[in-house]
C-alpha cells in the first residue's frame, strides 16, 4: 500500500490570539470524557498528542507547553511500554521533529500556526462539524475540535517550519534550528 503525503501550509498570519477563549478545566474534561463516544476517547485519550493527560497530569492543551525541554523517552515511557503512544518528538543536530497520529474520522482538517513572534507552534483541527457557523475554537471547543500548543525552542528557525500529513492520519512537523553565523560574509583574502 502506497503512502500518500501532502504538505500543510504553516500559517503565521493568525490574528485571533484569544481564540481558545474557554479553558478546558480538569473537571470539565473528566465530565466530557466520561460521557463521550469512542471517537472522543481516540481524540483525547491516553497517548494522543491532544490529550490533556499526555504528560502524566492534567494540562490544558490550549496552553503552550515546553515540549522540547523534556525527553520523549522519559515523558512517554509509561505509554510506550503499553503500546499506547501515538506521538513522538526528538531533537536532531539540524532541528526538531514531532510526529503524531491525528485522531478523528475521515478527512482531517488540520491547521498548523506559528505565532507572529515565533514562540509557539499550534496544531489544531476539527473532529466534528459544528451545527452553527460560529468559530468552533470559542466556547467549549473540545466538543468539536482539538488543539496542542507547544513552546518553540530558543534556537528554532520558526520561519522555515514544514508540516506534512501522511495518509490523512500521521502529522510530521520539522522545525529547523537557526543557522549559526548567518549573515557573515564569506570572502577571499587577496594578497
Amino acid at each position: 500500500m502506497a503512502s500518500s503525503s501532502k504538505k500543510i501550509e504553516v500559517k503565521t498570519d493568525d490574528q485571533t490570539p484569544r481564540k481558545w477563549c474557554v479553558s478546558l478545566g480538569e473537571d470539565n474534561f473528566k465530565r466530557f470524557f466520561n460521557q463521550a463516544n469512542p471517537t472522543v476517547h481516540k481524540v483525547f485519550g491516553d497517548g494522543s498528542l491532544f490529550s490533556p493527560m499526555l504528560f502524566g497530569k492534567f494540562f490544558d492543551p490550549s496552553d503552550a507547553f515546553p515540549l522540547w525541554e523534556f525527553e520523549s523517552d522519559v515523558l512517554l515511557s509509561h505509554l510506550r511500554s503499553s503500546n499506547q503512544s501515538t506521538v513522538d518528538w526528538h531533537q536532531r543536530d539540524d532541528g526538531y521533529l514531532l510526529k503524531a497520529e491525528i485522531p478523528g474520522t475521515g478527512k482531517n482538517h488540520i491547521e498548523v500556526h506559528v505565532d507572529h513572534k515565533g514562540k509557539v507552534v499550534e496544531i489544531s483541527g476539527q473532529w466534528k462539524q459544528q451545527r452553527d457557523s460560529n468559530d468552533w475554537r470559542c466556547g467549549h471547543w473540545w466538543d468539536c475540535g482539538y488543539v496542542r500548543r507547544i513552546e518553540m525552542p530558543e534556537d528554532a528557525d520558526w520561519k522555515n517550519i514544514e508540516a506534512y500529513l501522511y495518509n490523512d492520519t500521521f502529522l510530521e512537523i520539522r522545525i529547523p534550528k537557526k543557522q549559526q553565523g548567518c549573515g557573515v560574509a564569506q570572502g577571499k583574502n587577496v594578497a
